[in-house]
């Protein structure tokens, strides 16, 4: 009954919302409006000017570290039911990552500048 509730609540939220948008007055954006805002200057350069390549790979293995060791959290409480299984896979998870690392290292991946 509850959800039946809550269900018929955000519908008519909803279409409450729709109605009140449509009534609205529309704004027509200028010129100067739509521009970006740097304090009063012209834009220097184009804001869809592409990063540097290494600095993707470096956001890369931080985001694979960092989701390594959200991965091995859960190993400490689950290592008092059966230590001869956790330890060798966790084991392996790391060799794995480490072979990584020294690859990445091996081709360079990790020096910033040239």
């Amino acid at each position: 009954m509850n959800l039946l509730i809550f269900f018929s609540l955000a519908i008519f939220l909803s279409l409450l919302l729709l109605i009140v948008g449509h009534f609205l007055p529309n704004r027509s954006l200028e010129l100067e409006k739509a521009s970006p805002y740097e304090c009063g200057f012209d834009p220097i350069n184009s804001a869809r000017l592409p990063f540097s390549f290494r600095f993707f790979l470096v956001a890369i293995l931080f985001l694979i570290f960092d989701l390594e060791i959200a991965l091995l959290f859960p190993i400490i409480p689950a290592s008092n039911t059966n230590l001869n299984i956790l330890l060798p896979l966790s084991s392996i998870f790391l060799i794995i990552l480490a072979a990584g690392l020294a690859y990445e290292w091996d081709q360079g991946g990790l020096e910033w500048a040239e």
